[in-house]
Order: C-alpha cells, then structure tokens, then sequence
C-alpha cells in the first residue's frame, strides 16, 4: 500500500508542478481605446499595467510543457480577499493518470485523480498539501503560498513581454469573438530581469517568483505573442522556449474577469493528508 501511495503521489504531484508553473500574479483589467499613434511597446506596457486591478479571472490554458507533454486545462482564481482557485486538467499523453483536479483554498491544495486515484488510497480520491506551514516568508503576495506552488496567476507571464527590445505589431486578430490587436517579440531572461528595477516593488517581487519558474526550467529565451483587445486587455498570450527537458510552447486565454469565484475543500472523507501519509511510510 506504502509503495502505491509514493506512486500515487508521485504522478498526481505532476500535475501540482504544472499548475505551479503557470498560475502567476497580475491579470487583465479595464482601460481605454488604443491611439493609432501609440507604439506596440507602449500598447503592450499599458495592457501590463492593467494587470493590477483584477482580483478574479476565469482562463483556458492549452499547449506542451517539457514534462508532461501536451495538455488542456481550464481554470478560475481570485486573488482577494483570500487567494482561492480550482483547475481541471488532463496531460493528453498520459492516458488515464493525465487528468486531475486541483483546488488551492483555505492555504492547503488538493489534487484529486478521481476513480483511478481512489482505487490506490484506500477509496480516496483526493490529496491534501497543507501549506499553512510555509510561514509569512514563504507566502507570496495577498498571503499566497510561495514560489513553486499552485498561487500564480496566468497574466504575470503576459506581462513579460515588456522586456522585449523588439516588439512589433502583427495584426488584428479575432480571438474567442473578441477582436483583438496582436503583439510579439522575443525576450530574454536576463533583458526581463533587468526591467524590473524600473518597477515598484510588489510589481517586481511578483514578476520575479515567475521568471524564476521558468529559471528553473532552463529556460533562458521566449518567443511571445499578445492578444489586447480594444479596452487594453490581455485576451490572450502565447509563449514558446526551448527548456532543459524539452519544448514548451503554451496559450492561455482569458474567459472572464473579476466575476466570482467560490472554490471549497473536496470532503474529508475523500482526502487522504500528505503529512499523515509520509508518517505512515516513515513508520
């Protein structure tokens, strides 16, 4: 039973890794028609700073990561009062142990694998990860859990293409219904790095914790596209790397914004505790 569970945990902390790695902070807020005289870089910095005033947001996020190949999910988080969000998502070359469910509510996440996950936990079907332990230090922005864990909001990384030297205009594009105006560029690691110091200190710390996801990816360069719509929202965003372990070529669009967002715990009953597992193993 112990050897199953480290089996369970291992596969299902996959998907925990994943939904780490691209729920980043900021989102897409209101403003106001684009100049015809305005640069693509200054269009791309005014929907970056739009960012800042969202508080929920409902996303579809598709594409490949290194590790888990392709994958689709779609998800909805708020960042206050508390930071709550849920996830379903399913890793397409996985087969059956590819999909699962992730909710991140009251400073524990839980991922839960359904029938498959049950048949090796005893008729459990959900994991605990009490992450209350982290302390103030390990908390990130609004009293999120830190760096490498399910607390990130998907528009940081829209952000990100600020630091690029070489933003262009492409095109208008018609995206979900929405017309929009797209943007690319190509920004390095280290250019984006560099870019924050002009920005005040909860805007860099946030964009910090996501550039070092993608440090530890061995990531060093990304190719990035940009959707903004007429009111300098970010509908949409692509960004596409050559990673230690492979391509990573994600989009991620924005479905809603600022609507609620309730997410509650799965049941006790159907929860097995990491911590209380580990004692077992160790025991």
């Amino acid at each position: 039973m112990v050897s199953s569970i480290r089996a369970s945990v291992r596969r299902r902390s996959t998907g925990a890794g994943l939904a780490a790695l691209f729920l980043a902070a900021g989102a897409v807020s209101c403003g106001t028609e684009q100049s015809p005289s305005m640069t693509p870089a200054a269009a791309v910095a005014k929907a970056a700073k739009n960012t800042e005033d969202i508080t929920s947001f409902r996303y579809r996020m598709t594409g490949r990561t290194p590790e888990e190949g392709r994958i689709k999910a779609e998800a909805s988080m708020r960042t206050k009062p508390t930071v709550a969000m849920t996830m379903k998502m399913t890793a397409l070359d996985q087969g059956e142990d590819g999909t699962a469910e992730i909710r991140l509510v009251d400073k524990a996440m839980y991922i839960g694998g359904g029938a498959a996950a049950a048949e090796e936990m005893d008729g459990k079907s959900w994991i605990k990860f009490d992450m209350s332990a982290l302390g103030e230090e390990g908390l990130g922005a609004e009293g999120a859990p830190g760096p490498g864990q399910a607390d990130q909001n998907p528009a940081t990384e829209s952000t990100f293409l600020t630091g690029a030297k070489d933003v262009k205009k492409v095109g208008t594009e018609t995206v979900d219904g929405v017309e929009t105006t797209r943007y690319s560029g190509v920004v390095t690691l280290a250019d984006l790095e560099a870019s924050l110091k002009d920005e005040d200190k909860a805007t860099r710390e946030r964009r910090q914790k996501s550039v070092e996801q993608y440090e530890k990816l061995g990531v060093d360069k990304l190719t990035m596209d940009m959707w903004v719509d007429g009111d300098d929202h970010t509908k949409q965003f692509r960004m596409r790397g050559d990673a230690d372990k492979g391509p990573l070529d994600m989009t991620i669009t924005f479905l809603d914004l600022n609507k609620p967002v309730t997410v509650t715990a799965p049941p006790a009953k159907d929860t097995m505790d990491l911590a209380e597992m580990m004692q077992e193993a160790q025991s």
